[in-house]
Order: C-alpha cells, then sequence, then structure tokens
C-alpha cells in the first residue's frame, strides 16, 4: 500500500519536522485570513441589523448624513408630504441619539447608550420582544432594554426575568431623567453601539429635552401591497424637495455598509490582514518547498537525464503544495470555528462560519501554495545533469 502512495506525498512525510514548519505556517495564514474575513463581515452584519429589522418600504434621510450613528436631522414634513401619494399605507418618524445610562447595579458607572423612538400606533420593527412589549411604551418613562447589550450596562436582563423591577437614570445634555424598563427586545451590539433602547416618540423626547421637535432622524414610508416600490421612489424624489435623500431599503443597508467599507479605515485594515496573512503562507511554503528542491537537486536532475520533462517535475513540487494547502487548511478551518466562538461570546458580534467563506478561504490557500511551488520549482528549469554530477 505504502509504494501506491504518491512521490510527492512520500518525499514531504520523509522530513516530518519540515513538513509540520510548512504546516505551521499555512494554518497561521489560515486563521488570520478566516478571522480578518469573519470581523470584517461581523462589522458589516452587525452595522445593518438595525435596518433590516424596519418594515418599512422607502426610507427618507438627510443628505448630510453619512451613518446610523451619525444621522443629521431634518424635518418631518417632508415624511408627511409622501402621504399624498395613494400608494402610501402609513409613514413613521424615527428618531436616533446617544445618551448615557446609569448602571443600576453599580450605580456610579455611567456608559453611552443608543436610544431608538417611534411613533408606537405602527408596528414597525421585527425584532423579536418588541410586539409583545410595545404597549408598555404608552407608559411614560417606560422604555424596552436590548437583551444582547454588552454586561458593563447591568445584568438587566438576568435581573427583568427574575421579575425584578430595574429603574435607573438616563440623561442627555440637562437634568437625568428617572426610567423603568419595561420588556426586553433583541437587536445586538455593533461597533457603533454597545447597548440599545427602544421607546416610544413622546418618552424619546421626554429624555432628550433640549432637541427641537418636529425634527426626525429617518422617515420611515410603508407601501400598500401591490405598489412598486421603484416607481415610488423615483415620483417622490421628483415631488419632494432636495433636502432630503429617498432610499429603498436595500439602498438604506448599502448606504450604512458603504460607510464602513469607504469612509473608515477599518475595511482598509482587515484587507491589510489578509494580505499580510497570505504573504506569510506563500513565504513559510516557498522556504519550506524551495529548501527541498535544493537539496534533492541530483534526484530531480536525473529524472531529466532519463528523459522526465520540467511539467513533471513542476506537477511533482505542485502536488506537495496541494498536500500542505490542504493538510494546513483543516487544523486552521477547526482552530478557527474555536476563535469564532469566542470572539462571539467576548464582543457579541454575530461572527459565524459561513460555507461561501470557508470554500474561499480553502481555494486561496490551495492557490497561496501553488504560487510558492511554482516559485521554488524555479531552480528545476536550470538544473543541467551534465553540470551536477
Amino acid at each position: 500500500m505504502m509504494r501506491r502512495l504518491p512521490t510527492a506525498w512520500l518525499q514531504l512525510r520523509y522530513q516530518r519536522v519540515r513538513l509540520i514548519v510548512a504546516l505551521s505556517g499555512v494554518i497561521f495564514a489560515v486563521v488570520i485570513i478566516f478571522m480578518q474575513f469573519g470581523i470584517r463581515d461581523a462589522l458589516f452584519d452587525s452595522a445593518v441589523r438595525f435596518h433590516e429589522g424596519l418594515k418599512g418600504d422607502c426610507f427618507l434621510i438627510s443628505p448630510r448624513s453619512t451613518s446610523l450613528i451619525a444621522m443629521e436631522r431634518f424635518t418631518e414634513r417632508r415624511l408627511y408630504q409622501s402621504l399624498a401619494f395613494k400608494e402610501v399605507d402609513f409613514v413613521n418618524p424615527i428618531y436616533l441619539d446617544f445618551a448615557q445610562w446609569k448602571n443600576p447595579d453599580t450605580r456610579n458607572y455611567w456608559r453611552n447608550i443608543f436610544v431608538i423612538g417611534f411613533d408606537i400606533k405602527n408596528q414597525i420593527f421585527s425584532y423579536p420582544g418588541v410586539d409583545e412589549n410595545i404597549n408598555q411604551l404608552k407608559i411614560p418613562d417606560f422604555v424596552l432594554f436590548d437583551r444582547s447589550s454588552r454586561s458593563e450596562f447591568g445584568s438587566i436582563a438576568l435581573e427583568f426575568e427574575k421579575q425584578v423591577s430595574i429603574t435607573t437614570e438616563i440623561g442627555h445634555k440637562g437634568p437625568n431623567r428617572r426610567i423603568q424598563v419595561a420588556g426586553l427586545f433583541t437587536l445586538g451590539t455593533s461597533f457603533g453601539s454597545d447597548g440599545n433602547l427602544l421607546t416610544s416618540d413622546l418618552n424619546f423626547l421626554r429624555i432628550f429635552i433640549s432637541r427641537p421637535k418636529g425634527f426626525i432622524d429617518i422617515g420611515l414610508i410603508k407601501l400598500k401591497p401591490g405598489n412598486n416600490v421603484e416607481q415610488f421612489k423615483n415620483n417622490l424624489k421628483e415631488y419632494l424637495p432636495k433636502d432630503v435623500k429617498v432610499l429603498s431599503k436595500q439602498e438604506l443597508i448599502d448606504f450604512e455598509k458603504n460607510y464602513w467599507q469607504t469612509s473608515t479605515a477599518i475595511g482598509f485594515i482587515f484587507s491589510l490582514g489578509v494580505f499580510l496573512g497570505i504573504i506569510v503562507g506563500i513565504v513559510v511554503v516557498y522556504q519550506i518547498l524551495y529548501t527541498n528542491v535544493s537539496e534533492h537537486l541530483p534526484e530531480f536532475a536525473t529524472l531529466k537525464a532519463m528523459g522526465y520533462r520540467h511539467q513533471y517535475l513542476l506537477f511533482l513540487v505542485l502536488q506537495q503544495a496541494f498536500f500542505i494547502a490542504v493538510l494546513g487548511y483543516i487544523p486552521g478551518f477547526i482552530i478557527t470555528c474555536i476563535q469564532y466562538e469566542f470572539t462571539k461570546n467576548a464582543t457579541l458580534l454575530p461572527i459565524a462560519m459561513t460555507f461561501d467563506r470557508a470554500i474561499f478561504v480553502l481555494i486561496s490557500t490551495i492557490l497561496m501554495c501553488f504560487i510558492s511551488g511554482a516559485t521554488a520549482v524555479g531552480k528545476l528549469r536550470a538544473a543541467d545533469p551534465a553540470d551536477i554530477f
């Protein structure tokens, strides 16, 4: 059975220490690439979870807005002007801002929390827990707390599930206001927000007393069933002044993703990390294969003297590169899955392994090792049996 094994594998296995070094380099590169892609995608996914949970067809934002955490206000008159179209079922103003949350456990620790306000007469969110608790928001100073918020805000979810009444203070550019947690919902953290509160538009304006009335951050428009969203969006663009932007839901999601990808250094940093991981893998595998070729140059020269062409020797080295790629990818994949779970628990970001990413990194690893093999085998092209012997 051993005689049936490919020559390339037998040659690799002959020097096990060198093989382990090569596999270590590939494993390191695979883990680096997986982690960079995973965290980058988790950034984008977490950034648009708010948008994906909106039950709307078209949205109005200010042209000066750059992202969800940096929205500029515009007059709500523009939102209500859209009711002139018969296709509109209802509209809903959305208010967004950060406030200081007082940890009810420690009573002396304040942290920024993202507050979302909306008109509760329409159920515009698909987040778990919102529909069940929406009537609670009719009561002044009642809010819903995001159970996926970071632990620095306190053990809110745990205490609430024990039916403990939770009251605390929240403030923004003015006197603090006492609020009560009336229920829990699930949205999740992001790179821009560590925790979230959901409340009515009236409660929102009670918290942000310095905020001028009549100005909103996002205008949600829900169309009646059977209407063409794209056509309505184009008609509304022509109808409204240019002081607002009209976006479909997908355009709103793309607007947010584009900010994090192009307007911040984060996208570049993760791309650079992937590039460096690939370079490390190429260099390590190249060094191993090049050394292997150099040490067995007389044997390769003998094969050339016997009539074997350069293509055969290239195929032999590429076989070794393939074995290194596959054997390095498997433990790298397993280590990454463990790292993903650890990172998810530590950061609360939606990081998870996907089939497309697993296949992409596998192909990238094989290509990375093939590049190393093709480069290392260049020494054989000039190998003259007469010179060697």
